[in-house]
């Protein structure tokens, strides 16, 4: 039986120690082909670069591993990854581990999640995994038991086209996590606030800052799932259609 292939990306950089992580878990379900950003792109959204040329660097080779560096962000990564560095889709498609949570609306500028979206609209499995930890010296540790365990099961059983999933661990030591909660994305956003400064030219600059509310605080979402020690797996889609309204609309419809 062959061994699946696993493009493995992320938004904080070849060297972050999220992605590090990432890989020696990888390996042992695997052929690895590793496709990352040169340097952090966190909250570049599903950005592309089309106003100059793209570059692979290969860093590493040996037996069923392939590490690749990019000046392209998380999507030319899984551009790059697919239609060059394997010239054919991947089994599965992993991001992260993102230093810090990727929950509720946080996944609309994530850069991991779109790794993750992009791999879901190329047909491809594909997870991101964040742990709730911002720090560069965060501990994923914790994290290695339930990474596996998603990984296997999705390779057992790939997800439906057009779906993916978003992971999100608490920070916490292995023996506080209480287990996994498949979930809905909590609602809220980020009360946005620039921090106004002066740079020695006088010459002003500014700092986005802020915090995130929720607005949501039921049991069965991604951020409760979180502050209560669960790791938190919400399926997602890249069909942003609100169905429901479609009904709701007809009346705008006319033909001319």
């Amino acid at each position: 039986m062959s061994k699946p292939t696993i493009l493995v990306t992320n938004d904080d950089g070849i060297y972050a120690p999220g992605l590090r992580a990432l890989i020696d878990m990888m390996r042992e379900f695997g052929r690895v082909i590793v496709v990352a950003p040169n340097k952090p792109h966190s909250g570049k959204s599903h950005a592309i670069t089309i106003d100059s040329p793209l570059r692979l660097f290969k860093q590493r080779e040996e037996e069923d591993y392939v590490e690749y560096a990019t000046n392209g962000t998380p999507v030319d990564c899984v551009k790059l990854g697919e239609k060059v560095a394997l010239d054919e889709k991947p089994d599965l498609l992993v991001s992260g581990i993102n230093h810090g949570s990727n929950a509720t609306v946080n996944v609309v500028y994530s850069g991991t999640m779109a790794a993750v979206i992009e791999g879901c609209m190329s047909r491809i499995s594909s997870i991101g995994f964040s742990l709730d930890d911002y720090s560069q010296d965060a501990d994923f540790e914790s994290s290695r038991k339930y990474i596996r365990d998603i990984v296997r099961n999705t390779l057992e059983n790939p997800l439906p086209e057009g779906n993916c999933l978003n992971v999100n661990i608490p920070a916490v030591p292995f023996n506080q996590i209480k287990g996994v909660r498949v979930c809905r994305q909590g609602l809220g956003y980020w009360d946005e606030r620039f921090d106004h400064r002066v740079d020695p030219r006088k010459r002003e600059y500014f700092w986005l800052t802020g915090e995130y509310v929720s607005i949501d605080g039921f049991e069965d979402t991604d951020e409760w799932a979180l502050k209560n020690n669960y790791v938190a797996v919400v399926p997602m889609q890249f069909d942003w259609t609100s169905h429901e309204m479609i009904d709701k609309l007809k009346a705008l419809n006319q033909d001319v």
